[in-house]
């Protein structure tokens, strides 16, 4: 039974680090998937520390389990694009010019 404890643990720090390292190296956005690794990661790692009795850690993620789970709640209802969807790029510090702008003319005095 404590191999089973173990292997959460060991489970629990791939599920992180790896989300961690995708979305550190762009491979993916900071989205559902990221939160959902966050929260099964969070959960192994409360499991393993309950059964080392390492109460620090099991606060830190407990913490970390509910910034995962309200993110997540948050983004029930975001849209995401399917597969194969264009979505258009938003860049940092640029403002938003997709929508419709006025036309201005020039007049010409006769």
């Amino acid at each position: 039974m404590e191999l089973l404890w173990e292997a959460a643990g060991w489970g629990g720090a791939v599920a992180i680090l790896s989300a961690y390292l995708a979305v550190s190296m762009g491979w993916l956005k900071a989205g559902k998937r990221f939160q959902s690794a966050n929260l099964i990661g969070a959960c192994a790692f409360i499991v393993n520390g309950v059964f080392h009795g390492a109460w620090p850690s099991v606060v830190t993620n407990v913490a970390w389990f509910l910034i995962s789970g309200v993110a997540l709640f948050r983004m029930r209802a975001v849209h995401e694009p399917a597969v194969g969807e264009v979505q258009p790029t938003q860049l940092p510090g640029v403002p938003d010019a997709t929508g419709q702008l006025p036309i201005v003319g020039v007049s010409r005095a006769v």
